[in-house]
């Protein structure tokens, strides 16, 4: 049987993407594909109202990547705690 463990991400957190995310934002690589994989940065927020009221965001977590301009919304499933 598999166990299952339930990672609590937060604001502040250090993270880093552990598998392929393509965006297309990227300052350096605008409206071409730049894969996230392997880069990492700080939770600076997680998506869970907005204007009061209660939704449920796709990508809820904001981080800030150590590439210090870009922020990208990405899903916990995306992405590793780093100690």
């Amino acid at each position: 049987m598999r166990e299952h463990y339930l990672v609590v991400m937060k604001v502040g957190d250090r993270v880093r993407v552990k598998e392929s995310v393509i965006v297309y934002h990227h300052p350096n690589h605008r409206n071409q594909p730049f894969d996230l994989q392997g880069m990492s940065g700080e939770i600076v927020d997680i998506v869970r109202e907005y204007q009061g009221k209660p939704i449920s965001a796709n990508f809820p977590v904001v981080i800030k990547f150590d590439d210090s301009r870009f922020r990208a919304h990405l899903r916990e499933n995306e992405l590793e705690l780093v100690e």
